[in-house]
């Protein structure tokens, strides 16, 4: 049988980023080129900005080992990111034609999409319509969230950083919390991202050891929000404590479906998915328990942070999602499309898990929430099989590359004004 010429790869990043992405992005450059691919382009800004013909040529910016292992330790899309929705084939064919006469320009024979669910969604449709024109380029995605809500996986890449950022930074916010005395007590409401899934806000629970008792109650979305039973709770928890810290989903409703955020002086910001803006859920439970109460109160929104911190980035998920770039690019080389990479756990201790493909058009679109057997009956913390769930993913530190006490992230001069 005659070998394949193998011509180039592009890959892009899209949605929210991590401190694992890049780390993903840097599997998929080591991988085809060890497999013979000629160039691996990067896309900027995801395929919105290949739309605009927009990319790189990566080997320019990855040049030797150590601007590899600088961009693992470098968070944020190193590519840029973006919020795109591609209409469906029929609703604008000229589109998908101008993106594969790029490609086809580009001598693309491997299209690789590090994102999350509305990322998955773009790899079902370009290879749907890869089918009906018959080209040869496979499309492969590789999973990337912090909101670990993909189906089919165990994990996604992204998650066990945050979750170990959450971890520890609630653990230091309780410890904050009996620096000092009120007259009436404290009460700390913490807001964690999370729409329609916990995954996160339940990392809160990683906190709780010998030396910390943890946080007070743990709030997520998958289940209808009492605000009167919360603050009967916060009121109950003061009688006995001078320091409370509870933990919210950015995410959480009531049992009409109304977001608790919208309570407050939300905005009405909404992206191109249509998702709307969910921010000052925090800021109005406190402010309400201090109304309510007349305790001193805090809010506190880790926000961007919870993705953004490398400095506290967990060994496993950076080299998982190293791993996960290389099997995406592997399976699109072996002749694999339309198909997403998923982590397949193997056992809990010893933490083992593997890589395996499966079709992208099951796992688009779809949403994977918190068991409900994952909380306890009250709906006010996790269970044990969520700590023993999530505690594998968060293991092992990795060393910033230091320089005058600051770490240093992968970067070159004008490459910025690209994006």
């Amino acid at each position: 049988m005659k070998e394949r010429i193998k011509r180039n790869v592009i890959v892009g990043q899209s949605g929210g980023p991590t401190a694992a992405i890049n780390s993903s992005l840097a599997g998929v450059y080591r991988t085809a080129i060890d497999r013979g691919y000629k160039k691996v382009y990067g896309m900027l800004h995801g395929v919105q900005g290949l739309m605009e013909e927009r990319y790189i040529d990566l080997s320019q910016h990855i040049t030797n080992g150590l601007d590899a292992e600088l961009l693992k330790r470098t968070p944020a899309a190193y590519l840029g990111s973006c919020r795109y929705k591609l209409p469906e084939i029929h609703e604008d064919q000229a589109l998908y034609e101008k993106i594969f006469k790029i490609l086809d320009d580009l001598e693309i024979d491997c299209f690789i999409y590090i994102g999350g669910n509305d990322s998955m969604d773009t790899i079902k449709k370009l290879s749907d319509y890869a089918i009906i024109t018959g080209s040869d380029v496979r499309f492969v995605g590789c999973p990337k969230t912090i909101d670990n809500d993909l189906a089919l996986t165990d994990h996604t890449p992204g998650y066990g950083s945050a979750a170990k950022y959450i971890g520890t930074s609630v653990k230091e916010i309780i410890r904050d919390g009996f620096s000092l005395e009120t007259e009436k007590g404290m009460i700390t409401v913490v807001e964690i991202m999370g729409r329609n899934a916990g995954w996160l806000t339940g990392a809160s629970a990683l906190s709780k050891g010998e030396d910390c008792t943890g946080p007070d109650a743990i709030y997520l979305p998958e289940l209808p929000f009492d605000v009167d039973k919360f603050v009967e709770k916060c009121e109950n928890l003061l009688k006995v404590k001078s320091s409370v810290v509870i933990t919210v989903s950015e995410g959480i409703r009531t049992k009409d479906g109304k977001y608790v955020c919208e309570m407050g002086d939300n905005t009405n910001y909404v992206d191109a998915f249509g998702h709307k803006q969910l921010t000052g859920t925090a800021r109005y439970l406190a402010a309400l328990l201090a109304a309510k109460l007349g305790c001193k109160t805090r809010s506190i929104e880790l926000s961007t942070l919870q993705r953004s911190a490398s400095h506290c980035a967990s060994r496993v998920d950076i080299l998982e999602a190293y791993e996960v770039g290389g099997a995406a690019m592997k399976a699109a080389d072996e002749g694999d499309t339309g198909k997403m990479v998923v982590i397949q756990r193997l056992s809990d201790d010893p933490y083992q898990a593997g890589t395996e493909v499966k079709d992208v058009h099951k796992i688009a679109n779809d949403e994977r929430l918190v068991p409900r057997e994952w909380v306890n009956k009250e709906g006010t913390y996790v269970t044990s099989e969520f700590i023993t769930y999530v505690r594998p993913l968060i293991q092992g530190d990795v060393a910033a590359i230091m320089v005058d006490g600051i770490p240093r992230h992968l970067y070159k001069p004008g490459y910025q004004d690209m994006l």
